[in-house]
C-alpha cells in the first residue's frame, strides 16, 4: 500500500513533531510516568470522534469507546485561521464536527504555510496530540500538509471505518479462515462468557465488583501492556475509588499486576 505511506508523509516529514512546540513529543519533561505503546502510535479518526473523547482525570489517557487514543490524524478543511505571536490557529471541519488545530510557531524559521497552501479553505491533513483548555479539546499539531487528492479524503474516511470496526469487533478473518471462528469483541463485561476457572473457580470468593473486572480482563484480546484502568471502569461502572481499591486486592492476592504503569493492569496467570 505505497498509497497509504505517501499519504502520511511530504516535505515536512512523516509525522516529525515542530520544532519549538512547547508541547512536543509524549516523554516531555513533566510527564507522569512511562507512556504506553499506543500513546506513540497514530489512529485515523474523525472530528465527531475526537470530540467524544474523554479522559478520567487532567493527566489520564484519552479514552473512546473503551480504547486508549494516542497520536491522531484526520482530514479536514480549514474554515478559518488566524495567525498568532506564537502559534497558528485552525478551526477544521470534516462535515462530522469542527475543532481547533493549533502550531506552534519557530520564531527561528519562515512560516511557509502560505506557500505550501495551508490556506483557508484547503483541504489538509493534520497530525497531533488531543489536548483539553478551557473545557475546550483542540488537536496540538505536530505536523499539517496540504491534501494534494480528493482520493485521500475518501481513504480517510475508509480507513478511520475500518480502524474503529477492528477495535469494536476484533480484526477480519485471515486468508482460509472460517468467519464463524473469529470472536466478536464484546465491549460489555455483562455480555461476556462466564469466567474461565482452569479447573477450579480461583475467582469464587472474590466481591461481585471484583470478578466482574477479571470477566472483563479476561475477554480482551491478549496485550503486554494489559488493561486500562479507564476501560475497565467504563465496562463495570463503580467510582474511581472502588475500581482502585478492587485492582489493589487482586494485586495484593497476586491475581493481577501492573505492567507498563499504574494505569495498565494485567491478570497473573
Amino acid at each position: 500500500m505505497s498509497q497509504y505511506n505517501d499519504y502520511y508523509s511530504g516535505s515536512g516529514g512523516g509525522g516529525g513533531y515542530v520544532a519549538g512546540s512547547p508541547l512536543g513529543g509524549a516523554n516531555s519533561p513533566g510527564g507522569f510516568g512511562r507512556k504506553s505503546e499506543t500513546s506513540h502510535s497514530l489512529r485515523p479518526m474523525t472530528i465527531h470522534q475526537l470530540l467524544n473523547a474523554t479522559q478520567a482525570h487532567a493527566d489520564a489517557d484519552w479514552m473512546l469507546d473503551d480504547a486508549e487514543i494516542g497520536q491522531v490524524t484526520i482530514v479536514a478543511y480549514i474554515a478559518s485561521v488566524q495567525v498568532q505571536a506564537t502559534n497558528s490557529q485552525y478551526v477544521l471541519d470534516d462535515g462530522s464536527g469542527r475543532i481547533e488545530a493549533r502550531r506552534w510557531i519557530d520564531s527561528s524559521v519562515e512560516d511557509s504555510s502560505d506557500k505550501l497552501g495551508i490556506v483557508e479553505g484547503a483541504y489538509v491533513r493534520v497530525l497531533g496530540n488531543l489536548k483539553m483548555f478551557g473545557n475546550k479539546k483542540y488537536i496540538n499539531t505536530t505536523y499539517i500538509r496540504p491534501v494534494d487528492s480528493p482520493a485521500e479524503i475518501y481513504f480517510h474516511v475508509l480507513e478511520a471505518m475500518t480502524v474503529t470496526l477492528i477495535s469494536e469487533r476484533g480484526p477480519p478473518p485471515r486468508p482460509g479462515q472460517n468467519p464463524q471462528e473469529v470472536v466478536p469483541k464484546s465491549s460489555s463485561v455483562y455480555s461476556a462468557q462466564p469466567i474461565q476457572s482452569g479447573g477450579s473457580d480461583q475467582y469464587a470468593h472474590l466481591p461481585q465488583l471484583h470478578r466482574a473486572i477479571v470477566a472483563f480482563m479476561q475477554r480482551q484480546p491478549p496485550s503486554d501492556t494489559g488493561v486500562h484502568v479507564g476501560a475497565i471502569a467504563r465496562a463495570v461502572g463503580g467510582d474511581a475509588v472502588s475500581i482502585s481499591d478492587a485492582l489493589d486486592k487482586l494485586s495484593d492476592e497476586g491475581l493481577a499486576f501492573s505492567t507498563i504503569d499504574d494505569s495498565h493492569y494485567q491478570l497473573a496467570t
